[in-house]
């Protein structure tokens, strides 16, 4: 008896409505289905597979076929009908443990889809199935899955690692590899999570082995590359990210007619090309998962990954508005289009609603690797506002973070911003010591624009302490990466640097600050240097707290007095615009 009637399978052709076949061709076609699956050429199986089902209902088999075929090209809806007609067929044959997989593998995919209620529906049929099955079986192991998904959306790693482990050891058991290696993989990415990340990354890079070994059934072996990548992207191990996403990269090329994976595949490459500074293929990559892969589940979570990853190339290159518009096409998508937006605010001038956006982006994130992907925006911002405690405090956070996670990359980032820091505070040589060991960090992974943005500050340093010669050769070579990476903000910002002159010591005073005590001694009002500057007067006045504090004077008359004394004015280089 069959319990209730599950959503059909789409029969029509890929190419086309479906024709009528013979019953000979009733008996090829399944064979000819199953071949086609063997060989990954999913749209000739689900051609096959759905011509042979129109003849005659496909066994619980052949149906589980067709589904995964239709999961392989984007076809969810046809993915959960075909294994919702699998289930009643495996109930009918009285086969519960296949059903109760079948139970699993459709509430996994209405989780990811966002249909929480239906997915944990299934779940629970899956599970009361198994209640009536003696002794342990394999798919309890599956059913432990969305068990350890929830521990680790809750930061519970420890209970997630432990449920991964049991699912592991009963994958093992019963010679199941797919649920033994993808236990392991979230057994990694719980170590990762936790802080022990030599041995999650072990772990992780064993899953590798099999994944690329060919020993994991094709949708396994897609999900084990995407999850694993995130993983060490979002912990900041961009070696590994960068190996795993090559390792996608030739199993995707193997599979021409594959739509399910190719989306997030191209968002990865896209991010890794980033990095090592090919900019241009980034940029065509990004719009290429967002333009072409926008069937199934895991595609739509690609697009907004896609359109932020060109809001970031943009912005890079000073092509604002494109950027603007990349950003807002990401938030439409659900993806939160930070640190980008608040740094392209920053970009624009708008230092004011930098600081509001970064603020709130950093409030509401309360996981430390999440939060470390907002923190170094968060310094830059809040030293261009002259909130040097806020920076400092993020800047110290970062470090904590780094120390914790053992990795080459957020100690990178972590010194970066302790050197940015010191450089604000003009202590030079503390500046010079933290910039060091970043850039020597950033130039083994190798990440050209980060060594660039490094090297601007080190110039910047050098001529701090009267070192004209390093400082032009290391200006020099950070202006050769801008130019080559297009990085037409950054120019600029070289651009900006004042040469030397006798008197060009700006006393501690960030470039900003130094412009608003120009704008005080030639007699401006905060409104007036607010207007002038595009910003708000309440950042002008926290400027003049900063400029007070460093010069150690209590007023504008003194702070103008010492500007003019130490020539830090030209006289009459400045009159407040009229009108």
């Amino acid at each position: 008896m069959r319990h209730g009637r599950a959503r059909p399978i789409n029969r029509e052709r890929i190419d086309g409505p479906r024709s009528i076949i013979s019953p000979v061709d009733a008996i090829v076609e399944p064979e000819r289905g199953r071949a086609a699956y063997a060989k990954c050429a999913w749209g000739e199986a689900f051609e096959a597979l759905s011509s042979a089902d129109c003849a005659a209902p496909l066994e619980a088999g052949d149906l589980e076929l067709l589904a995964r075929a239709a999961y392989m090209l984007g076809r969810d809806h046809d993915y959960v009908g075909g294994l919702e007609r699998a289930h009643h067929a495996h109930l009918e044959a009285q086969e519960v443990a296949p059903a109760a997989r079948c139970a699993f593998w459709i509430g996994h995919n209405l989780l990811f889809r966002g249909e929480r209620g239906r997915a944990s529906g299934w779940f629970s049929r899956g599970r009361r199935l198994l209640e009536a099955v003696e002794g342990d079986c394999v798919e309890r192991g599956y059913l432990l899955i969305p068990v350890w998904l929830e521990q680790m959306g809750g930061g519970d790693y420890e209970a997630a690692h432990a449920t991964a482990a049991e699912a592991a050891e009963l994958g093992e058991r019963f010679g199941d590899r797919d649920l033994l290696w993808l236990a392991r993989d979230d057994q990694g990415c719980a170590l990762i999570k936790h802080g022990s990340v030599a041995e999650g990354l072990r772990l992780v890079d064993e899953v590798l082995v099999a994944a690329t070994a060919g020993e994991l059934s094709p949708i396994v072996t897609g999900i084990v590359y995407c999850n694993t990548i995130a993983f060490c992207r979002d912990a900041f191990e961009l070696r590994h990210a960068r190996e795993w996403t090559d390792a996608l990269s030739r199993w995707c090329e193997r599979q021409p007619q594959m739509v399910a994976h190719n989306g997030l595949c191209l968002v990865h490459r896209a991010e890794i090309m980033q990095l090592r500074g090919a900019w241009e293929e980034a940029l065509e990559e990004a719009r290429r998962a967002a333009e072409r892969f926008t069937r199934g589940v895991l595609n739509e979570i690609a697009c907004g990954r896609a359109h932020y990853r060109q809001g970031e190339v943009h912005r890079l290159r000073g092509e604002l508005v494109a950027a603007e518009n990349a950003y807002r096409d990401a938030s439409r998508c659900g993806f939160e289009p930070q640190p980008g937006l608040a740094l392209l605010r920053l970009a624009q001038g708008d230092v004011d609603a930098a600081t509001a956006a970064i603020r709130r982006a950093v409030g509401e994130t309360t996981q430390p690797l999440k939060r470390v992907g907002l923190l170094p925006a968060y310094v830059e911002i809040t030293l261009a506002g002259g909130e040097l405690e806020r920076a400092r405090g993020a800047c110290r956070e970062l470090e904590e973070i780094a120390e914790r996670q053992a990795s080459d990359v957020l100690g990178a980032i972590a010194a970066h911003a302790r050197g940015a820091i010191a450089l604000a505070e003009a202590d030079a040589p503390n500046a010079l010591a933290s910039l060091r060991q970043a850039l020597e960090a950033w130039r083994e992974l190798p990440a050209p624009y980060e060594v660039a943005r490094v090297r601007l500050l080190i110039g910047s340093a050098c001529r701090m302490l009267g070192d004209e010669d390093t400082a032009t050769l290391e200006l020099e070579a950070a202006r050769e990466m801008f130019a080559e990476l297009k990085a037409a903000s950054d120019l600029a910002a070289i651009d900006s640097i004042e040469r030397p002159t006798a008197a060009a010591d700006l006393h501690g005073l960030t470039a900003r600050e130094a412009e608003v005590l120009r704008l005080v001694a030639a007699g401006w009002s905060n409104r007036q240097i607010a207007d002038e500057l595009v910003i708000s007067e309440h950042t002008v006045a926290r400027h003049l707290q900063n400029i007070f504090a460093k010069l150690g004077v209590s007023s504008r008359t003194a702070a103008s007095a010492f500007a003019f004394e130490h020539d830090l004015v030209g006289r009459g280089q400045f009159s407040p615009r009229r009108g």
